[in-house]
């Protein structure tokens, strides 16, 4: 491929290069904690659908006999606790009635990325934990950091982005580290009729 077509091409895979420059950076060393602690009912409801039996996340005398301060939320569970609220009362979450609105802000995409081309688009693709202990009821956890581990330009069947690679710690108040998530994303400019 030669000509306009290929410069094209090229121009828009330059523009991620300051976001490849960038891996091994943290985009977020602070600590975002979880907008609620971990509770037993909360525990019980994600129980439930799952019917998931399990002693150590429904009977805290259990728990305690296993050597823990409570029950203990599945691990399945932990990263909904991580997530700081969206919304606020007296906020406004969403500015449009549009059908595929997105929220004016958000804590799971990647506002946090303030280099390469900006992007409309954005979903995970893959997801990692890596576990030191089990998180029990009664704790409130965050995320602390947000480092860059690569990026990958790519044009997709549903647009033109970069793969990325995440990695954050899972944190309690007192900082320990629980366990370390490591999350890819595609974040992209979405194809329009007519894109080939």
């Amino acid at each position: 491929m030669t000509g306009p077509e290929a410069d094209s091409k090229a121009d828009w895979k330059a523009e991620w290069q300051p976001v490849i420059d960038a891996v091994g950076r943290d985009f977020a060393p602070e600590t975002r904690m979880g907008a609620d602690a971990v509770e037993r009912g909360a525990i019980r409801r994600y129980l439930e659908p799952l019917e998931l039996d399990c002693a150590l996340h429904t009977d805290p005398e259990a728990a305690r006999a296993a050597g823990f301060a409570d029950v203990t939320m599945p691990y399945t569970g932990v990263v909904a606790w991580t997530i700081p609220p969206m919304w606020r009362p007296g906020e406004r979450l969403f500015d449009s009635a549009d059908r595929d609105a997105q929220p004016v802000r958000s804590p799971i995409n990647n506002q946090e990325m303030t280099l390469g081309p900006k992007t409309t688009g954005f979903f995970a693709t893959d997801i990692a934990l890596d576990f030191l202990r089990p998180v029990t009821a009664g704790e409130r956890i965050g995320r602390r950091s947000n480092r860059l581990l690569s990026c990958t330009p790519k044009e997709t069947s549903v647009g033109r982005g970069a793969f990325l690679k995440w990695e954050s710690d899972i944190v309690t108040e007192d900082g320990e580290v629980v366990a370390r998530i490591r999350i890819g994303t595609y974040a992209y400019v979405p194809k329009t009729e007519g894109d080939e």
